[in-house]
This record gives structure tokens, C-alpha cells and sequence, in this order.
């Protein structure tokens, strides 16, 4: 006998869930419980109240095998053709392309001859990809949240990357064009300038990508032209964009005792509950495969129901860390946003920043100004529009209007008077932003460089060649 240490992968399915419903708007959370509701009829959607109460009959037992059977068949019935698998040939049907990245590469799995706990890693990965079909978080960091050894996740990653949309489960634009490429066998200077010179590409250096590869500018070209064919944003044809015509609020934000405070819109969620009239049909059943079956449906309930808390109370947290950095807009309005990124709010509560983007994807914040997506108080590309960019350009308009006109301010006061209200910007931003608006420097805003009653004069047109 001889005593060995095993790493193994222990991935529940109620972080899978967790996963999956967290970045989901309130109208796709609904839609995805009233699905998996029609799967397991354990979860009772009915409105509140009181159960009624049944005798267990026991011809029933009879019917709980029949579900178990009709749960193999759903899954046989899933078996798609292989034109069936292409998302694109949906697009135009139905009311248009119907399918989501998750669900297509799930069904993916299930006609793959793969261990269950390798499908589960899988599965796991597939519900950490972003809206672009990229995979940006470390897998070290995947490995240390769910206790999996870090082999198993590569292994699993590289079976993800082997399914339809090619270049899906890359880390950025070069691996996933690369992915691309390698699928179609190409060897040529398309793929070296994918994977090492893209940079160069971009920036249209072809003399430079000509030099560093020993081709013709010509073959720089017809390289530009294959990688033009490619899509570097694999999971865009899955995007439902008609969700978002009607925003929901999943958090309500409200002041007490002089603190802006979050609270999750409850009343949004469809009603939820774990059938009491199963619990007992389960206690009271002799019949093993009932037993399984029921035992099976109530863990899986369970799951679900833990993944719609968890989802709530992390977004919950994330919105209140937001909510207190943009306090200056709940009281002044959007003058007063400040400068956010994703990244601090991640900092400030100890998780990765993909988290922070699947929490504030497609949610809205009701307030006493109304209904605002939790991306517009970001700041830069993780926002939507650079809102606090705007709010600055307002900061900076006001301290010009209200400074002595016979001694305007210099960008290196203004900078310091903007850091004062808390909008922390270079004097050279400041400088931008001013020249942005048409405003002079100080020496053009002196008592001898106003025009008509303090208004700032136009900016120069350049003289046309």
C-alpha cells in the first residue's frame, strides 16, 4: 500500500451557474430560470404564497420514471445536424439569430466522448468568455478561485479552442486571429503577422513588416487582405441586441442617514422557489431511481437558487463601491463623476476585473435622476462613453467662469482646483480639455483679452492650403 497526495478538480454546478447568471441583465435572468424551470420541475415559479397541500399519490412513481426517461430523450433530441450547428444559417428565421455563444458551444460538448468532469472544466470556461468570445482572465487566477489544478484547466482550454467559432477561448486579438489561421492551415506571412507583428499591421508600417518578415510590400498586402477575412470578434454573431430596448432596474440606490446606499430590485426577479410538494415526495418514496432523480432535480434547484443570490449580493456589493466613488453625482449630478476604472472597483473588493464587467454588464441603476447603466460611471474603454471625461470638461468650465478675471489661472492651477473637487488630472489633460472647448490659456483670458462682456472668443480656423 502506498499513500499518494491527489490534486483534483472539484468544479460544483452551482459555480457554474454563478458564472452563467451573473452576467446576465434582469430580462435574461428571467428568461434563463423560466428555461431551466421548464427542465426541472422542482423550481416553482408560481406567485408567493402558501402551497397547496396534496396527498403523494403513489401511481406517481410511475410518472417521476417517465420524466427521468424524458430527460434522456430531450437530450437525444438535441443531437443536432451538422447544419443545425452553424449560427448563421438561423440568422432570418424565427425573428432572427436565436442561438447564444453559450448554448452553442455547449451543444458542441455533448456530442463529444469526454469525461464528466472535463465537459464541467469546459463548461466552466465557456461561462467565463466574454460577450467577444475571449477568455481574458488567467487561468492561474481560474485555478485559484475554484481549487483546480492548473493542468486540468490548460487541458480544458485547449478542447475549447478546438470548437466552432474558431479563434473562441483566446486571451486577445493576435492569439485569437491566430487560432483562426492555424484552423485553415495557413503557414504563410498572414499568420506570422498575427502572431508577432500585429501591432505593425494596425499601424500600417508595411515597409517595416516587409523589413522584419523578408517579403515584398505587395505580399504584405495580400497578407492584409486574408487577415481582413478573419473575425476578431468571434462570439459577435450570438449578440441579442433587442434585449436592451427595454432596461429593467436590478438596483435601486437611495439616501439614508447621509450615505448613498444600494439595494437589489428583488421585485424584479421571478418568483422562485424549491417545490415543497417534491421535498416530500422525495421523503416518502422507497424507489431508488425516484430517488436519484428527485435528488438529482432539488440539488441542481438548489444550485440555481444559491447562483441568483450570489448574483445579487455581488452586485450588489459592486454597485455600493461604485455608488460611494460617484457620490458627487448623486448629490450635484453628472458634474460630479469622477474619474472610475473597473480595475479599482475589483481592487476594492479583492476579485478579478472580469468579474467587475460581468456585473455591470447590460444592468441599471435607478436613482432620483433616473434609470443609468452601471457603465456610465466608468470612465474610458471599460465604460460606455467616457463620462467623467465630460464631467471634467464641466469642472473646468466652471472654474474659468468663476476665476478673477484679472489674474485667470494658469493649466497647473486649474489642475490643482480640479484635484481639489476630487477630478485628478495631468496638466496636460487639463490643457486638452481646454483647448477641446475653444477656451484660450490664462494670458487670453485677461481682463485685456475679453471680448463682449467676458465671452471667450472663437477658436482660429487653419487657413485651407
Amino acid at each position: 500500500m502506498e499513500l499518494q497526495q491527489v490534486q483534483s478538480a472539484r468544479l460544483s454546478q452551482r459555480q457554474l451557474y454563478s458564472v452563467e447568471l451573473l452576467r446576465l441583465s434582469t430580462a435574461e435572468l428571467d428568461v434563463r430560470i423560466r428555461e431551466l424551470a421548464q427542465e426541472n420541475p422542482v423550481i416553482d415559479l408560481e406567485e408567493a404564497g402558501p402551497e397547496p397541500q396534496e396527498t403523494v399519490p403513489e401511481e406517481f412513481v410511475d410518472r417521476l420514471r417517465w420524466l427521468e426517461d424524458n430527460d434522456s430523450q430531450n437530450w437525444f433530441y438535441q443531437q443536432v445536424s451538422d447544419a443545425e450547428m452553424d449560427p448563421l444559417a438561423r440568422v432570418g428565421t424565427d425573428g432572427g439569430l436565436e442561438e447564444t455563444l453559450t448554448g452553442f458551444l455547449s451543444r458542441q460538448l455533448d456530442r463529444l466522448s469526454i469525461e464528466r468532469d472535463t465537459r464541467r472544466l469546459v463548461e466552466y470556461l465557456i461561462r467565463c468568455l466574454d460577450d467577444d468570445g475571449y477568455l481574458r482572465i488567467p487561468l492561474e487566477e481560474l485555478s485559484n478561485r475554484g481549487e483546480i489544478p492548473l493542468k486540468r484547466l490548460e487541458e480544458a482550454l485547449a478542447l475549447l479552442r478546438t470548437l466552432e467559432p474558431a479563434g473562441v477561448g483566446a486571451g486577445n486579438l493576435s492569439q485569437c486571429l491566430t487560432f483562426q489561421l492555424e484552423r485553415v492551415g495557413e503557414t504563410g506571412p498572414a499568420l506570422a503577422i498575427v502572431r508577432d507583428h500585429i501591432d505593425l499591421l494596425a499601424r500600417r508600417h508595411d515597409r517595416a513588416l516587409a523589413r522584419e518578415l523578408g517579403i515584398t510590400p505587395e505580399q504584405v498586402e495580400l497578407a492584409r487582405r486574408t487577415i481582413r477575412e478573419l473575425e476578431p470578434r468571434p462570439g459577435a454573431p450570438f449578440h441579442h441586441f433587442e434585449q436592451t430596448l427595454y432596461p429593467q432596474p436590478d438596483l435601486l440606490v437611495a439616501e439614508e442617514r447621509g450615505r448613498w446606499t444600494v439595494r437589489a430590485a428583488v421585485e424584479k426577479r421571478p418568483p422562485f422557489r424549491i417545490s415543497a410538494y417534491y421535498r416530500e415526495l422525495l421523503a416518502q418514496s422507497r424507489d431508488e431511481e425516484v430517488r436519484s432523480y428527485l435528488t438529482g432535480k432539488l440539488r441542481q434547484a438548489e444550485g440555481i437558487l444559491w447562483a441568483v443570490e450570489q448574483r445579487e449580493s455581488t452586485l450588489t456589493q459592486c454597485a455600493q463601491v461604485i455608488v460611494d466613488r460617484q457620490a458627487g453625482f448623486f448629490r450635484v449630478g453628472p458634474e460630479g463623476l469622477v474619474p472610475l476604472r473597473m480595475a479599482e472597483v475589483a481592487q476594492a473588493l479583492n476579485v478579478h476585473q472580469s468579474t467587475v464587467s460581468r456585473a455591470v454588464r447590460e444592468k441599471y441603476l435607478q436613482c432620483a435622476r433616473g434609470l443609468y447603466p452601471l457603465k456610465y460611471f466608468f470612465s474610458g474603454p471599460s465604460g460606455g462613453e467616457d463620462t467623467s471625461a465630460a464631467a471634467a470638461r464641466r469642472l473646468l468650465r466652471r472654474l474659468i467662469a468663476g476665476e478673477d478675471k484679472g489674474a485667470p489661472l494658469s493649466d497647473g492651477q486649474l489642475c490643482r482646483c480640479m484635484a481639489r473637487e476630487g477630478c485628478v488630472l495631468s496638466r496636460r489633460t487639463v490643457a486638452k480639455y481646454r483647448g477641446e472647448m475653444g477656451i484660450p490659456a490664462a494670458p487670453g483670458r485677461g481682463a485685456s483679452g475679453e471680448e463682449g462682456g467676458g465671452s471667450w472668443p472663437a477658436p482660429e480656423r487653419e487657413s485651407s492650403l
